[in-house]
C-alpha cells in the first residue's frame, strides 16, 4: 500500500473525494490547494478517519511556488510515494465567446501547474527508482469539441505530457497514470445541465485510488468512455463537426 501521497487540488471536487477515500490508519496525505480554510477542513476529516494529514496552501497556478512547496511536503511527510494532480479549471464559454483571459487561466492551472508539480515528482522518483505519478485528465481531451476549446486542449496537452513522462520513467521503476473521467458530479460541473454517464465524486475517487496501486496506466473512470472515445476518435472531422457538442 502506498503510504505517503500528495494530492494537489485537495480542497474540493475529485481531489477532496480522493483524500476521503485514501484516508485511514497508516497513511499520510499531503494536501495542497489555494483555499486554506477548506483545506484545513479536509485535513480534519482525514485525521478523524485515522490518517495523518499535512497541509500546504499553494495556488496551482503559482508555478514559482511549486518546487518549494513540494520540498516542504517531502520533508514533513518523510518522503513521498505518489502524487495526484487533481487541480483543474473549466470555465463556462458561450458558443460565440473567445476569451483569452479564460483560456489563459485554464492552461495555467490544467497544464503549466501540472508540469510544475509533476516535474518535481519526476526528478525525485527517478532518483529513488520508485513512485507513482497520476494526473487527472478528461475525455474532453480525446477529441476537439465545440464547448470550451481551451479546456479540451489543456487536457489533451496533459495527456501527452503524462505519456511522455511514462515513456521516460518506466525504466526507472516509476508508474505514470493518466485518469480520464467523464462527467463527475462536482462543483465544476454544477449548473451545466444533464451530462451523459455522470458519476459521483466518490466513485471517481475509488477508481483513482485503485489505479494508484496498480493496473492500467490509462484509466477511464466509467468503462463505457473507453469505447465511446475509441469510436469518436475515428470519426472523420468533416462528419464529427456536424454533431459535436
Amino acid at each position: 500500500m502506498l503510504q505517503k501521497i500528495v494530492i494537489v487540488g485537495a480542497s474540493s471536487g475529485i481531489g477532496r473525494a480522493l483524500a476521503m477515500e485514501l484516508a485511514g490508519p497508516g497513511r499520510t496525505l499531503g494536501l495542497v490547494a489555494r483555499r486554506g480554510a477548506e483545506l484545513d477542513a479536509v485535513a480534519a476529516e482525514v485525521r478523524r478517519k485515522g490518517g495523518h494529514a499535512e497541509v500546504e496552501v499553494c495556488d496551482a497556478a503559482n508555478v514559482a511556488a511549486a518546487e518549494a512547496a513540494w520540498h516542504a511536503l517531502r520533508e514533513r511527510l518523510g518522503g513521498i510515494d505518489a502524487i495526484v494532480y487533481a487541480a483543474g479549471v473549466m470555465h463556462h464559454v458561450d458558443a460565440d465567446e473567445f476569451s483569452t483571459a479564460k483560456d489563459q487561466e485554464m492552461i495555467a492551472v490544467n497544464v503549466i501547474g501540472a508540469m510544475a508539480w509533476l516535474n518535481c515528482a519526476a526528478r525525485d522518483f527517478q532518483q529513488a527508482g520508485r513512485g507513482v505519478i497520476c494526473g487527472i485528465g478528461s475525455v474532453a481531451g480525446d477529441r476537439g469539441r465545440r464547448p470550451s476549446p481551451a479546456y479540451g486542449a489543456s487536457k489533451a496537452a496533459l495527456h501527452t505530457y503524462l505519456e511522455s513522462l511514462r515513456n521516460r520513467l518506466w525504466l526507472h521503476g516509476v508508474r505514470v497514470v493518466t485518469v480520464k473521467p467523464g462527467p463527475v458530479d462536482t462543483p465544476m460541473t454544477q449548473g451545466r445541465g444533464a451530462m451523459p454517464l455522470m458519476v459521483a465524486a466518490t466513485v471517481a475517487a475509488r477508481r483513482i485510488a485503485a489505479a494508484l496501486e496498480g493496473g492500467p496506466e490509462v484509466v477511464y473512470v466509467a468503462w463505457q468512455w473507453r469505447y465511446i472515445m475509441l469510436i469518436l476518435k475515428h470519426i472523420p472531422s468533416v462528419i464529427f463537426r456536424r454533431f459535436s457538442k
